[in-house]
């Protein structure tokens, strides 16, 4: 029977068999893997588009060790933390600006939820609901929501070199600083599978899925409040009850889900023209030489702690697997930490301090031009919250530790019974009325201009 010659063209094509098959896969990938590497098939991040222009301010966090301190023989500032979203990941400097309201940058924004003390009638027309007490706006912090520590802040600000010949050069968002938030974030289904390849590609093995939202640090403009559709609306910060800027409109909606707020989430941007006056323990206007004011900060401007009251509060703890050897410092949420060798600086030393001064040595690098030494009125204890039970790292919250121990152990105060004190409230001090800024700068050493009691009083 004569055969069809399409057929016997086909059978006698090339063969390829299960080694054949296997070498050119391993050809292909061997081929494509470092376009892979070094070209990921994925979209641009938030991140990467504010890389093209800005640079990000900050360095890699490294914890301190007792025996590192700048000076051998002098107490100096060892770091230095903002934290632009309150109760969100901090920002390590190595030089701030110091403003009346704090360190430059700091708590700009915080996250609150829309509370009711009673349910909401179904009918909001009705007389009676009119009398009944309204929604109000409460600010958020890791004690109800520890997963905040795990939201990330990133500073860019604008990179001349980076920006020069883009195409936008002139654009006045490349001149403006910006906030990159970030959390981890995975669809579920395919999607979430996507985007945890697209992570490992991007930013490598360890990486996983993210959302991202850009903030602006300038308060923005009337014309972008009203064409954002931004709302001035009051929060709550402890007792006091402040007017702000809600841009909850900016928010993801996964960003609730995440933190497990059942309630509205809201954003709010400090107003720099409705701060909060500072009193109780402050200095009054006529020793500061203006009225102390403060921003989203829980109290006072800010927040000192030293090395060796941390050393030695934690060494007196008892330590599970869920708490590390080394209480972590950052779990305070300080602005300034000093340290220095124990002779001249032992353990609650600070708590004698009623005036302090920065000063930088003679020999010192840095700019020439920035003030050399900042003054600042310590006001009074960090009484402390439940806050330090959240590891930094993981959001996960300690059911009893550290804060039992402060209860126990840091009992100190005559104006806070049965409460923990650990860290020192700042009010800055300043040469004149004309220009209200100075400079810190880590390995700065400290001089205590003062020294008495202390007695915190309650809001």
């Amino acid at each position: 029977m004569a055969q069809d010659p399409d057929s016997v063209l086909l059978r006698s094509g090339p063969v390829i068999d299960a080694t054949g098959l296997l070498l050119l896969i391993s050809t292909i990938t061997v081929f494509l893997l470092p376009l892979f590497i070094y070209f990921p098939p994925v979209p641009p991040s938030q991140r990467d588009a504010l890389l093209e222009t800005h640079s990000p301010i900050g360095v890699k966090h490294t914890k301190s060790k007792k025996t590192t301190t700048t000076s051998p023989s002098k107490t100096t500032i060892d770091q230095l933390w903002i934290y632009p979203v309150k109760s969100c990941k901090g920002i390590q400097l190595t030089s701030s600006k110091v403003l009346p309201y704090g360190l430059e940058f700091d708590r700009l924004y915080t996250f609150a939820q829309l509370k009711s003390p009673f349910p909401l009638s179904t009918n909001p027309s009705s007389a009676e609901d009119k009398l009944q007490p309204q929604e109000s706006w409460e600010f958020i912090t890791q004690r109800q929501f520890p997963l905040l520590a795990t939201v990330t802040v990133e500073l860019f600000s604008p990179d001349p070199v980076k920006a020069r010949g883009k195409p936008l050069y002139s654009d006045a968002s490349i001149k403006d600083s910006f906030l990159l938030i970030s959390f981890p974030w995975q669809e579920p289904g395919l999607r979430g599978v996507v985007s945890w390849v697209a992570a490992k590609l991007a930013r490598g093995r360890g990486a996983v899925p993210q959302k991202q939202l850009v903030l602006p640090v300038s308060f923005p403009s009337q014309d972008e409040i009203e064409s954002q559709g931004y709302e001035r609306e009051e929060v709550r910060i402890w007792k006091d009850v402040v007017s702000a800027l809600n841009m909850e409109k900016d928010l993801p909606r996964e960003l609730a889900l995440y933190l497990g707020v059942s309630n509205r989430l809201g954003l709010f941007r400090v107003d720099p023209g409705r701060l909060r006056e500072v009193h109780r323990c402050a200095p009054g206007r006529e020793e500061a030489g203006y009225q102390p004011v403060t921003g989203f900060q829980d109290a006072y401007p800010l927040h000192l702690l030293n090395l060796s009251s941390i050393h030695d509060f934690s060494a007196k703890i008892t330590k599970d697997e869920n708490l590390e050897q080394d209480l972590d410092a950052r779990r305070f949420r300080a602005n300034i930490i000093v340290d220095g060798p124990e002779e001249n600086n032992p353990p609650y030393d600070e708590e004698t301090w009623k005036k302090v001064c920065f000063k930088k040595s003679d020999d010192a690098e840095g700019e020439k031009s920035k003030p050399a030494a900042a003054t600042f009125h310590v006001s009074c204890r960090t009484v402390r919250c439940k806050m330090p039970n959240v590891n930094q790292d993981s959001g996960f919250r300690h059911p009893v530790e550290p804060d039992r121990s402060l209860r126990k152990l840091r009992d100190v105060d005559e104006g806070a019974r049965l409460k923990g004190c650990l860290g020192m409230q700042l009010t800055p001090l300043f040469d004149g009325e004309e220009k209200l800024e100075s400079w810190v700068e880590v390995g700065m050493s400290v001089e205590v201009g003062e020294r008495g009691e202390h007695r915190y009083i309650n809001q």
